[in-house]
């Protein structure tokens, strides 16, 4: 009996066990993505000079204070800056990693120097936040930019700047917002520099009496980075695809 407990123990030690060498089935891991926000300009602009563009010898002021509003008289980068924070919030709800160029207004950074905080934190997609501001007081609405495709500094990074571009106007159109179309720039610092996906969005006119207003309301400045969240959401997924 003894002999036989042994020549069975050996058989069942001889005889792997169904679905012992399987591979552990461990999750995905997610690829961490990350946006990086600049709050346009800043409290006091700087004039002092910086090339357009790596080993351009046309140069451009390193950064200005922007526009103010017609009838709130608020800056600019005030504006950009709260619309920013809530931006903030939201993307980082939705498990996203933030990147801020700046958190307050009394900063010096140019616009070549914030593109290459993008850069070095490989940020899937720059927004650029802003607004808007002409010499004729009806003009309204929200305007995206974007890089050049026939630009040699950012011809690399056009196709993917272009696809987000067009879900944001999509994204700001569901929502009501009017969107006066995507634009194309080459003589953009922020651009330029940028080696990753960048979009200006100019949320609205601070020159138009009631667009001067809505902008100083974060009920609709939400509403404005909702649907940049909304066309992130969107772009994120079709790049994963």
């Amino acid at each position: 009996m003894k002999n036989v407990t042994i020549i069975l123990l050996g058989i069942l030690l001889c005889v792997p066990v169904f679905g012992m060498n399987k591979e552990p089935n461990v999750p995905k891991q997610e690829k961490n993505f990350v946006v990086c926000i600049d709050p346009g300009h800043q409290a006091k602009g700087d004039n002092k000079t910086e090339a357009i563009a790596p080993g351009s010898t046309q140069k451009k002021a390193r950064v200005s204070s922007g526009t103010e509003g017609i009838g709130t008289k608020k800056a600019e980068y005030e504006i950009n800056l709260e619309a920013s924070l809530i931006l903030k919030q939201l993307l980082e709800e939705e498990g996203i990693t933030v990147v801020m160029t700046r958190e307050n207004n009394d900063v010096n950074i140019s616009n070549a120097e914030r593109a290459q905080i993008s850069n070095n934190n490989k940020a899937n997609m720059t927004i650029r936040i802003h607004c808007d501001s002409i010499d004729n007081s009806e003009k309204t609405g929200a305007t995206i930019l974007v890089p050049s495709d026939t630009s040699k500094y950012t011809q690399t990074i056009y196709a993917e700047s272009q696809k987000y571009a067009e879900y944001l106007k999509e994204a700001l159109t569901s929502k009501g917002i009017k969107v006066n179309g995507i634009f194309k720039r080459e003589d953009m610092t922020g651009f330029n520099w940028s080696q990753v996906p960048v979009v200006i969005l100019e949320m609205g006119f601070m020159s138009n009496w009631n667009e001067d207003k809505m902008l100083s309301s974060p009920e609709y400045q939400k509403k404005l980075m909702e649907a940049i969240v909304d066309a992130l959401r969107i772009y994120k997924n079709s790049s994963e695809d």
